[in-house]
């Protein structure tokens, strides 16, 4: 049985410890992009200042899976490699999904991009391919490192599931039937809406979901993804800040709080249902494709 099996995919709360492995040499490459990326864009590196975004993400992506490596004895570039390549395109799609509806609501712009048409693509392509990595990988992180976090379990029944379906669909197309000035305002729909969805038809599959954690008792997933949410959030926005090429935010409320970076406070919350989305999102993927987590191996 491949270890991830153990640690994210099993109902098992009894599973043996992974014995720990050696940081994979990836690992340190992972530091020094990020490292050399930091010291040449405060230098004024134009060319890294522009592309320091996803240089970044993909340092930080070959650091955090050598530390699941290290901790779990396996990642998803050791050893679910055919589901991590499959993930990084799936990652852009997903992402142009929210892209979509940024046209109507209109909550963030891009500045600072290449002027060529190749170049932009490419650099979007590159960073939207790199947010499905970094979330998973810190959500399987923090779930290695904590302690087994069980509960009382809760019983889901259909009325539940429906009800998340139905509630999902809701927050996915009231924005789009009210005007634009007011759709700004829903975008925290968005946010809840596609997880709201997913994750019930997930779990009636028979595939990973959060709902089927809470019907065996465990919170540790949970609480993994939340904290890879906040985590992953907060580096985003740090690492965005800093760049040339980067992402500004409209948020049309009041009450949004003072600016962190170039977030709104109350903004960063919504990287915690995002987390879960992109959860139930790639869960979604291997419901669909299971032979691309099957029969691989450490």
């Amino acid at each position: 049985m491949e270890k991830y099996n153990l640690k994210m995919n099993s109902s098992d709360t009894d599973a043996p410890a992974i014995p720990v492995s050696r940081f994979p040499v990836y690992g340190f490459v992972g530091v020094v992009v990020i490292g050399l990326s930091e010291i040449m864009l405060f230098l004024g590196v134009k060319i890294v200042g522009v592309w320091f975004t996803p240089l970044a993400w993909t340092g930080y992506i070959l650091f955090v899976d050598a530390l699941n490596v290290r901790v779990r004895g396996g990642s998803l570039i050791r050893s679910r490699p055919r589901e991590f390549l499959a993930m990084l395109p799936w990652s852009v799609c997903c992402w142009l999904i929210f892209e979509g509806y940024n046209f109507y609501l209109r909550n963030w712009e891009y500045v600072g991009l290449p002027e060529n048409e190749f170049w932009r693509a490419f650099g979007y392509a590159w960073s939207f391919a790199t947010i499905f990595p970094a979330i998973l990988e810190t959500a399987e992180l923090f779930e290695a490192l904590q302690s087994r976090y069980n509960g009382k379990s809760v019983s889901i029944g259909s009325g539940i599931v429906y009800g998340m379906i139905l509630a999902g669909v809701a927050c996915l197309v009231v924005p789009l039937l009210v005007r634009q000035e007011i759709a700004s305002t829903l975008f925290g729909f968005v946010w809840i809406g596609a997880y709201l969805l997913l994750d019930p038809v997930n779990y009636r599959i028979g595939g990973n979901s959060v709902l089927g954690e809470l019907r065996r008792g465990s919170r540790s997933r949970l609480y993994a993804l939340a904290l890879s949410g906040i985590v992953c959030g907060i580096l985003w926005e740090f690492w965005n800040y800093w760049a040339i090429a980067k992402w500004k935010y409209v948020v049309p409320i009041p009450f949004a709080g003072p600016k962190i970076f170039e977030m709104p406070l109350l903004g960063f919350l919504g990287f915690i249902p995002f987390a879960f989305e992109c959860y139930a999102m790639q869960e979604m993927l291997i419901g669909v494709f299971p032979g691309l987590r099957r029969g691989n191996s450490n």
